[in-house]
């Protein structure tokens, strides 16, 4: 089957255990707007977004954490334009008590440009936020895998 002209990500959803304490983490660490909410009990949810178009959804609809080593979701990377704007996201995250994979914003592999910062959210969800250049000349975590692997 051929790709689906104009086929393009749309929005990802996540299941959350508490959708006021995630929405307002990825409201704080994105700067993603509150575009709708449901209350409704038993049927919780929030559309965040930027400019009006939904890039998170949030359903309240789990319990404890989000199992890594099960399938499914990896991580969600989100790109930002400079590798300043990954160390102030670094710095926040840091104010929120967030957890790290590696110390630090950190090249995507040995020798490489892009790199950023790798975490997880309230739930356990593996986050990146990257640039595509700014980390010339620093050291990988490790320079048999990517990065981004969270191995």
């Amino acid at each position: 089957m051929p790709v689906l002209k104009g086929l393009q990500t749309g929005h990802v959803g996540l299941n959350v255990t508490g959708l006021e304490r995630s929405t307002a983490f990825y409201t704080r660490v994105l700067g993603l707007d509150v575009l709708a909410e449901g209350a409704e009990e038993g049927r919780r949810y929030a559309f965040l977004g930027v400019g009006g178009a939904p890039l998170l959804t949030l359903w309240e609809q789990s319990e404890g954490t989000h199992p890594a080593r099960l399938p499914g979701l990896h991580h969600l990377a989100f790109q930002v334009e400079s590798v300043a704007v990954v160390w102030e996201a670094e710095r926040l995250l840091r104010d929120l008590g967030a957890s790290f994979a590696y110390d630090g914003v950190v090249p995507h592999a040995e020798g490489s440009a892009s790199g950023g910062v790798f975490f997880s959210d309230p739930d356990g969800i593996r986050l990146e936020i990257y640039a595509p250049t700014g980390t010339e000349g620093a050291t990988a975590p490790d320079a048999s895998a990517p990065t981004c692997g969270f191995f």
